[in-house]
């Protein structure tokens, strides 16, 4: 049965530090019991905050990432090299410090691949069926405007079955992203929301609110756990503080 778990603490830095010390004890929990784990990592300010605090955690050090399977929720289509890459972000901040298996690391199509953004897609699209994975666990962020990857409020639903799509006109730029749907968040067991900052109040209003499907946010859930990692700003709206 799924249960939504809400962990509140003061700041950004201290919601990047606990989730890093969460994750490193899920990690292990779930590597004595499983070969294998897949994990989905986000970009975002405090999603790279909460890579950049896992690297300054000692206790990492105890964890085979050789075993981990490494995804994102989406990616903005633009070069490999480009810093608004949210896979060279997690790079710099954690992944370069850790012994990986290459062949486990599903990193997007950049355009140094020539690929049409909806060539890319498909490209992906097939990757993923050939892994068929199952998320563990599933980091996001989320905009103030309550989107998370590259699923944004007024887009049409993703095609049922679909699990990779093209987004050709994200309202933040850059305009290009390649995103996992709605569909694919919700196959994890756990999809943990990572979020700071007054400006999303509102949307974590209406995450938490009695129409929670209003945006992409409300719209994804673990199948046994939902769990927020939230800041006092962003929760002001639900909790007071």
């Amino acid at each position: 049965m799924s249960k939504t778990v809400v962990n509140r603490f003061k700041d950004a830095a201290s919601v990047a530090e606990n989730t890093a010390s969460a994750l490193i004890k899920k990690l292990h929990d779930l590597l004595e019991i499983k070969p294998e784990i897949h994990l989905m990592l986000t970009g975002g300010t405090v999603g790279i905050a909460s890579l950049a605090a896992l690297n300054a955690n000692s206790d990492r050090s105890g964890i085979d990432f050789g075993r981990v399977n490494l995804w994102w929720g989406d990616e903005r289509y633009v070069e490999s090299s480009s810093a608004d890459r949210n896979a060279l972000q997690a790079k710099n901040a954690l992944l370069k410090n850790l012994q990986l298996d290459a062949t486990k690391v599903h990193e997007f199509p950049s355009t140094d691949s020539g690929l049409t953004l909806e060539q890319a897609a498909t490209e992906f699209a097939e990757h993923v069926n050939s892994v068929k994975p199952h998320f563990d666990i599933i980091l996001l962020g989320m905009g103030p405007d309550g989107h998370i990857a590259s699923l944004f409020p007024g887009k049409p639903e993703p095609t049922a079955g679909v699990w990779v799509i093209a987004e050709s006109d994200s309202p933040k730029p850059p305009a290009q992203r390649l995103s996992f749907t709605y569909e694919a968040l919700n196959s994890a067991d756990e999809v943990w929301f990572v979020v700071s900052g007054a400006d999303k109040q509102d949307a974590v209003a209406v995450a938490m609110g009695d129409n929670p499907t209003e945006l992409p946010v409300g719209r994804v859930h673990g199948i046994t756990l939902t769990q927020w990692f939230i800041d006092s700003t962003a929760g002001t709206k639900v909790f007071g503080c």
